[in-house]
């Protein structure tokens, strides 16, 4: 078996990893080199796969910084094709365990591969934090949970917004004592949204399935949205529905990168050898 399989959603890029099929443990130390665009692999982060109960799958997944994640949309989406293709699972529907709860997922597949997934993101918990203090500025926010922290602020034109600069301040506001994801949304029609994203340990992301899903709960909540949502974001489009109950799912594509080991050089410096 490979030490490493790589794929994307919409250029947001996991590594999936197996432990049994590598010669070290998962350490933050390990996991940043790994991530590491110029020293490592490159990545946005790390799947890991756990153990199978039936048709439920553990699923842990760690920034590019070390720290672990509850969910990630574009990553259940990746592992979830991972399963099918390199013969865990030959179902079409399962369930992926994640620290922030239980996703069925739903694959759909063109040619023998897949193609698109379909995730129940769950239902969000929003909380009672409405603004913060950024730098002497008030910021008008929508803070919930999907199992992970999001904190979306609405805009009127995404190309006024420094990303870069904001984000992080926003993603380490005492607000967020665990910090929090961000999403800059705004809404260009009641089937439409653009977000910018900056992620919570991974920093500026080309698309986020978690965010996505964040944006439209917020937006559906303040009524400037319908129930049928397209997200467009940098790395491509996802679609958002908004059940009665309230839950999310979302469905997206899915591309596989390459599968590969790690070299004899890599092993050393990650202290396999």
């Amino acid at each position: 078996m490979p030490h490493f399989t790589k794929s994307h959603g919409l250029g947001n890029d996991y590594i999936v990893i197996d432990p049994r099929d590598v010669p070290f443990e998962l350490t933050p130390e390990r996991i940043r080199l790994i991530c590491d665009r110029h020293r490592g692999v490159g990545s946005d982060g790390i799947l890991v796969v756990g153990p199978a109960d039936g048709d439920i799958f553990a699923l842990r997944i760690f920034n590019p910084d070390g720290s672990e994640a509850e969910k990630s949309g574009n990553g259940v989406r990746i592992f979830a094709k991972y399963l099918r293709e390199h013969g865990r699972t030959s179902q079409d529907r399962f369930t992926l365990r994640t620290l922030g709860g239980d996703v069925p997922v739903r694959l759909e597949l063109e040619r023998g591969r897949v193609a698109y997934v379909t995730a129940d993101m769950g239902t969000p918990r929003f909380d009672d934090v409405r603004s913060i203090d950024v730098d002497g500025e008030r910021i008008e926010v929508t803070s919930l949970s999907l199992g992970n922290p999001h904190c979306v602020v609405f805009v009127s034109d995404l190309a006024d917004v420094d990303v870069h600069a904001l984000g992080p301040r926003i993603e380490g506001h005492p607000a967020f004592p665990a910090h929090t994801n961000v999403q800059f949304a705004q809404v260009t029609r009641r089937d439409e949204i653009r977000l910018e994203i900056w992620e919570r340990g991974a920093g500026y992301t080309l698309a986020s399935g978690s965010s996505s899903c964040a944006a439209v709960a917020a937006a559906f909540r303040k009524g400037l949205v319908d129930r049928q949502v397209t997200v467009v974001m940098p790395g491509g489009h996802l679609e958002i529905a908004v059940n009665d109950d309230g839950g999310l799912r979302m469905r997206g594509a899915v591309e596989e990168v390459l599968s590969g080991d790690f070299a004899p050089d890599v092993l050393a410096r990650l202290g396999a050898r």
